[in-house]
């Protein structure tokens, strides 16, 4: 196995969060200096950036996943992770139907830009992508299965859009086997939640909305390969 130095849970500026110097060839080259050796782009409830993000990259040193993160019926976040940009936008799509249709009001809460290779904004996302979906957590490893990915839940140690913080704990029979805890060492200290770490692999990634939090090189995970597939086989 090798080790692979990730950030699997990064914003562009599509998502309205995001700030507008989140293009795709801002994030990987930031990814770049900093090192890393796989990265995902994870955008509120859409993947219409990934298809840029996939083309820049596609000559860089760096493994891109496309990416999610979904916003569940319970408002639970849950990042994506997909084998193939068909599956991507295929998800993109079946998530798009299930947003309620609020336009994005962009003096509150930001642009949502959608970006071509070259970082020139081609569009913007009409429907306000931080909303809640009609999906409810217990089918999304279901929709992974049939979308081509995985799936875990997003900072399960937050107060909010949490899996414990909105259920309280994490249902066995929703079948994950990895979760995203964004500080491990106070989530961990003095022996708290060490089932967490007795039953999932845990994963620590920026949720990066600006450039400077995008994560050094300091996450590492041991895989086979350092691609969806090797990532797949250490995390389902």
């Amino acid at each position: 196995m090798i080790p692979v130095f990730y950030d699997l849970h990064i914003h562009s500026c599509l998502s309205p969060c995001g700030d507008n110097d989140m293009t795709v060839n801002n994030l990987l080259n930031m990814s770049l200096l900093k090192e890393l050796d796989l990265i995902a782009l994870t955008d509120h409830n859409t993947c219409k950036n990934v298809p840029a993000l996939l083309k820049a990259a596609q000559d860089a040193p760096i493994t891109v996943l496309p990416g999610m993160e979904l916003t569940t019926s319970e408002e639970i976040h849950v990042v994506c992770l997909f084998s193939s940009l068909d599956g991507a936008m295929g998800f993109d799509r079946y998530v798009w139907e299930r947003l309620p249709n609020l336009k994005n009001r962009v003096q509150i809460f930001g642009d949502q830009l959608i970006l071509d290779a070259q970082d020139h904004v081609i569009g913007q996302e009409e429907k306000l992508l931080v909303n809640a979906t009609s999906i409810p957590i217990a089918e999304v490893p279901g929709l992974m299965r049939r979308f081509g990915g995985l799936c875990y839940p997003a900072h399960i140690d937050r107060a909010s859009y949490s899996i414990l913080s909105n259920l309280g704990f994490i249902p066995t029979e929703y079948g994950f086997h990895t979760v995203e805890v964004a500080k491990p060492d106070e989530f961990f200290a003095d022996g708290n939640n060490l089932s967490i770490k007795e039953c999932y692999t845990v994963l620590t990634s920026s949720d990066a909305h600006y450039l400077e939090d995008i994560s050094e090189r300091e996450h590492v995970i041991h895989l086979d390969t350092a691609d969806y597939a090797g990532l797949a086989a250490r995390l389902l």
